[in-house]
């Protein structure tokens, strides 16, 4: 098991974290608990109980290692985890180890995948969609289709860390995924969504336009649900190690909860404040009328022009300059 980062968060840190999130009011932020692998801290249990203690409502995204066992999912249960986030890349086995790199993986998420079903654990997969997984992404589909998930989640490569090694769809092939997954989410027998692809929703607007589906009916929708969400804007995220970032992806640190506290970063920090304002996006996604909806990947962005606030370039829409 790889050793915990020297300046992790202690078990005390922790709590005083969970105790800023109150600082938000109501209703709550909902908490992730993400890694690496949470299943490796001594005290996951201890804190999840004590995020439930706070009227938290606690998600977990543990690795598909030999640690996810029937127990260890019985044990979540148990202490109140809301919803099971389990990554699945590949319908096949030799395909999904490949791009994880770990041999096996593929075999114990679909066993986790069973196991979350049988106790009736709300279940999140998500999928990588890039140049590599897209041609697998409809069979990922039918390979879900029997399964009791929640959530199908296709997560479109952002090339920072590990996602340098595989390459991002171009953006005519991001649209053409977009369009199949509006199509697939009408009849999917769950709920089919996309992360770091806010353009989703303006592909989807186009695509329901186009079938005389009103503007109040759009609203209710399912890829317009999230409108509005995006990097630094309805999500954050806080590192092991305590680094308050407008996401995972974007890692810009405007503060550390040691220092600072989380839910004043969010309202109040430079950063923070210029990803809930769209108008103060750069390029295209400055002057798109979708912008307020969209807003586009905030940490694409950032990769490919060194500035959260730039175009996302996963998007292929050329929207008209407003008149001054």
């Amino acid at each position: 098991m790889p050793a915990a980062h020297p300046d992790e968060l202690t078990f005390e840190e922790s709590l005083a974290f969970l105790d800023q999130i109150a600082g938000f009011g109501d209703p709550l932020p909902h908490l992730i608990l993400t890694g690496g692998d949470p299943l490796n801290r001594p005290d996951l249990f201890l804190l999840i109980a004590e995020a439930r203690r706070r009227g938290v409502g606690v998600s977990i995204t543990p690795a598909a290692t030999a640690a996810l066992t029937l127990d260890v999912l019985q044990r979540l249960k148990d202490a109140g985890i809301e919803g099971l986030g389990l990554s699945l890349d590949a319908p096949t086995a030799a395909a999904h180890d490949a791009i994880r790199g770990v041999p096996g993986t593929f075999d114990r998420t679909v066993q986790a995948i069973r196991w979350g079903e049988s106790l009736g654990l709300p279940i999140q997969v998500n999928t990588l969609a890039s140049a590599e997984t897209a041609p697998g992404i409809p069979a990922v589909f039918e390979l879900l289709k029997p399964h009791e998930i929640a959530r199908w989640s296709l997560f479109f490569l952002i090339s920072v860390g590990r996602g340098k090694v595989l390459q991002p769809l171009s953006p005519e092939d991001g649209e053409r995924l977009m369009s199949w997954i509006f199509s697939v989410s009408r009849d999917a027998p769950f709920i089919v969504a996309t992360t770091e692809a806010p353009s989703y929703r303006r592909v989807a607007i186009e695509r329901m336009r186009e079938m005389g589906i009103t503007g109040e009916q759009m609203k209710r929708s399912g890829p317009l649900r999230g409108a509005g969400i995006r990097d630094g804007h309805g999500i954050m995220f806080v590192s092991n190690t305590g680094e308050i970032c407008p996401a995972g992806f974007l890692p810009i640190s405007a503060g550390n909860v040691r220092t600072h506290h989380v839910a004043e970063v969010y309202r109040d920090a430079p950063l923070f404040k210029s990803l809930h304002d769209p108008r103060q996006f750069e390029g295209r996604c400055g002057y798109c009328e979708y912008n307020a909806l969209c807003g586009g990947s905030r940490a694409r962005a950032y990769e490919a022009t060194g500035t959260p606030l730039g175009t996302d370039p996963l998007c292929t829409y050329i929207p008209q300059p407003k008149s001054h």
